[in-house]
């Protein structure tokens, strides 16, 4: 608690004057004096209590008078609170679903692996907006950018395989993603480009796409996935499903060079730890931005004084009424 007027509370000089005046005048009253053969009538009884009860409404109205000063002074507390405002960021998950990302070098499959891990990160950013967009052959929205957690995770979940014709379309894929947020008013925009092999298909060349991403400002992180050498790949054969190792194929250097150019960076996944340490990294680099102004609060206590010194000046009132009838 503190008081917006603290000079005002040398105005509690007044009830101390007060005071002393009243003594003043009790000890004027007492030097009258009247001889009498013997004091025992008024000594026998140790003092009359009333006597001493009639300076109670003198004191209830100094006390009174104390806390209208405080009420004058105006004691205020106050509590420091802050506003947090927060500046998200623009992020679209670009990902492959060709039928390479059905390789089993990550559990349960490279695809299945790739949208566990990519769920977790986007419930650990509620502040951004965030899109997808998946390519193979060819390349589609599978949710525009939004901040309704719920529906992206959902329609993350129902990404697969075969949906679209096969192929790897990298540069489509990109340029899709891009179209996405070109509008956005974001000061970051990212995509998170995840693929598995080399650019073979699409209308538009991947360094085309990278070029347009850096025009407008985007940055792009390319994830290559796949083990080193070979992997295991389910192959439809007479005899069933079996599992044959196939050759990892990956282009680093475009994907790198796509990184590059839009001042991102590349990360090569070999497992489901090292995809998940990835997304955690580029979590890290692209933090929403946080402001957070302090202000303090005022709550005014003159009210809790105001009311006691009211209630002291009925009692008072009721204390002199009271002795009158006594006295």
């Amino acid at each position: 608690m503190f008081f917006e007027y603290p000079k005002l509370l040398f105005l509690l000089a007044v009830p101390l004057l007060l005071i002393l005046h009243y003594l003043y005048l009790e000890w004027k009253r007492r030097n009258p004096h009247l001889r009498v053969s013997s004091a025992a009538p008024w000594t026998a009884g140790g003092g009359s209590v009333l006597a001493w009860l009639r300076h109670v409404p003198f004191l209830l109205r100094i006390a009174a008078l104390v806390l209208i000063v405080i009420c004058i002074a105006r004691p205020r507390s106050s509590t420091q609170m802050e506003r947090v405002d927060t500046e998200g960021i623009d992020i679209v998950l670009a990902m492959d679903v060709s039928t390479s990302m059905l390789a089993r070098d990550f559990k349960p499959d490279r695809i299945s692996a790739a949208k566990d891990i990519a769920i977790e990160f986007i419930a650990q950013r509620p502040t951004d907006r965030m899109g997808i967009v998946v390519f193979a052959g060819e390349s589609y929205t599978q949710c525009p950018l939004t901040t309704d957690r719920a529906t992206l995770i959902n329609l993350m979940k129902e990404v697969q395989t075969g949906l679209i014709e096969d192929g790897t379309a990298i540069g489509n894929g990109l340029a899709t993603a891009v179209a996405r947020m070109k509008d956005s008013d974001a000061k970051s925009r990212v995509i998170i480009l995840l693929t598995d092999g080399v650019n073979n298909r699409g209308e538009i060349a991947p360094e085309m796409a990278a070029e347009i991403a850096k025009t407008y400002g985007i940055r792009v992180y390319t994830i290559g996935v796949g083990a080193n050498g070979t992997a295991p790949y389910p192959v439809v054969t007479p005899f069933g499903v079996q599992m044959q190792d196939v050759q990892v194929e990956i282009d680093e250097p475009l994907l790198r060079s796509i990184a590059e150019k839009t001042e991102g960076r590349y990360f090569r996944a070999t497992d489901n730890t090292k995809l998940a340490e990835i997304y955690a990294e580029i979590g890290k680099m692209e933090k929403t931005r946080t402001t957070v102004d302090s202000f303090p609060v005022y709550k005014e206590l003159y009210g809790r004084y105001a009311l006691a010194a009211l209630l002291l000046l009925l009692l008072e009132v009721l204390a002199r009424l009271l002795l009158r009838r006594l006295l």
